[in-house]
């Protein structure tokens, strides 16, 4: 039995780590594909029926079962097409199992009929990579017939190389419209914190009265990562933050992100603002929380209140929510705990409870404005707002593999 042939609409994954397996519990879900072909590149467990195991269950989202039917609903159909290639059908569709190419220029998706394929694996950052140069790389994919690729994870250009024409970091709801099938042909997804901080970035923006930012900053307290080390371990050559080696589940662990910096790359308009970014890893299997702090300038009122206040805030979001961002951006009074949040199928989830405002003034003296060209000899003052705003994110299903699923569906429909 040839995949290739049965159907004219295939999807590619390259890898079945979290991210690839948890994209495949969601295309089967959304049956957007007529089929899937899912490259592991070595064998998995014995059998079958050992691979079958790895794609249904999961630790943090329990089975796929439940994912598809909830926790009383019926067991997803799965059944072997062919045990040699092998196929499986999981809820009608076939999902071919590719077992032996490690190096994405091998994998032969002209063969198979794959014209996009999302890249799970983290091993092939750098769009500036070619095959010639005798490395595994991204661009692999295009060489074995691929139009398009993926990439689950931030781009990662090593040396001062640009980020070539035709690679393009986008976020679903954010600037996926800025595809162009004819240019991009390498494309990032970015990361799970960029995805949702950009969500809540966007609604500020768009918003005549907080667009005036002044300053940003945000914290992640971020779920622990296959990146980290279960025990302690010692750290490799060379290595800056001695802090990566320590074990994940007995420790708080301060971290970095480049979330700030990625999200320039997705909205351009954030580069004037002095916006840091910070992560602290924290021992929970998923569901992460952004910590946003953003300096306004801001107006007063006739009255003489700051027009920028926790309430207008909570608007601005509730705002979107239901406007463009709708299913992407949820705004919730509640008092949610991490737990509440596992599964919740949006970029990010406004814990507006928790939204909190300061305004105070910036004092110019007559000196410091002459330095900028002003001719007085008064003080003036400049009202600004603080506010302290918090979003929930599912970095793993709910939130990443959401939008990454969104992100894929349009550009496979603008390509194809």
């Amino acid at each position: 039995m040839n995949l290739s042939l049965r159907n004219k609409n295939l999807l590619g994954i390259n890898g079945l780590g979290r991210i690839g397996k948890l994209l495949l519990w969601n295309q089967i879900h959304l049956k957007h594909y007529e089929g899937i072909v899912v490259n592991c590149g070595r064998e998995v467990g014995k059998t079958l029926d050992d691979l079958i195991q790895v794609i249904e269950t999961d630790s943090t989202y329990g089975s796929l079962h439940k994912f598809l039917f909830g926790m009383v609903g019926r067991k997803a159909q799965i059944k072997i097409l062919d045990a040699d290639k092998p196929i499986l059908e999981i809820e009608g569709i076939p999902i071919k199992i590719l077992r032996t190419a490690r190096d994405p220029k091998d994998i032969n998706w002209l063969n198979e009929g794959v014209k996009v394929v999302v890249d799970c694996t983290g091993s092939f950052l750098d769009p500036t990579v070619i095959s010639e140069a005798g490395k595994p790389c991204l661009r692999g994919h295009l060489d074995a017939g691929a139009l398009k690729v993926i990439c689950s994870a931030p781009f990662k250009i090593k040396g001062t190389s640009q980020t070539p024409s035709d690679a393009k970091t986008m976020i679903y709801g954010i600037n996926h419209l800025e595809f162009n099938p004819a240019e991009h042909h390498v494309i990032s997804a970015a990361s799970c914190t960029t995805t949702g901080l950009s969500h809540m970035i966007k609604p500020l923006l768009e918003n005549s009265l907080t667009s005036r930012i002044v300053t940003a900053s945000m914290s992640t307290i971020h779920a622990s990562t296959n990146t980290q080390s279960i025990l302690d371990s010692v750290p490799k050559a060379a290595a800056t933050d001695l802090r990566k080696s320590r074990s994940v589940i007995n420790n708080v662990i301060l971290s970095t992100t480049g979330a700030a910096k990625a999200l320039e790359l997705v909205m351009p308009e954030i580069k004037h603002i002095g916006f840091m970014a910070d992560s602290v890893r924290i021992p929970t299997n998923t569901v992460s929380l952004i910590n946003l702090n953003v300096t306004f300038y801001t107006q007063l009122d006739a009255l003489g209140e700051p027009m920028i206040n926790r309430k207008l805030i909570n608007e601005v979001y509730a705002s979107a929510a239901k406007g463009q961002q709708k299913d992407l951006l949820v705004y919730s009074e509640r008092q949610n705990v991490s737990a509440d949040l596992i599964g919740t199928m949006a970029a990010i989830t406004i814990e507006a409870h928790e939204t909190h405002t300061r305004t105070g003034f910036i004092n110019f003296p007559p000196e410091a404005l002459a330095q900028q060209g002003f001719d007085t000899d008064k003080e003036l003052q400049m009202p600004v707002t603080h506010a302290k705003i918090f979003g929930w994110y599912d970095n793993e299903l709910g939130s990443y593999v959401n939008c990454l699923s969104k992100l894929t569906n349009y550009v496979f429909d603008k390509t194809v």
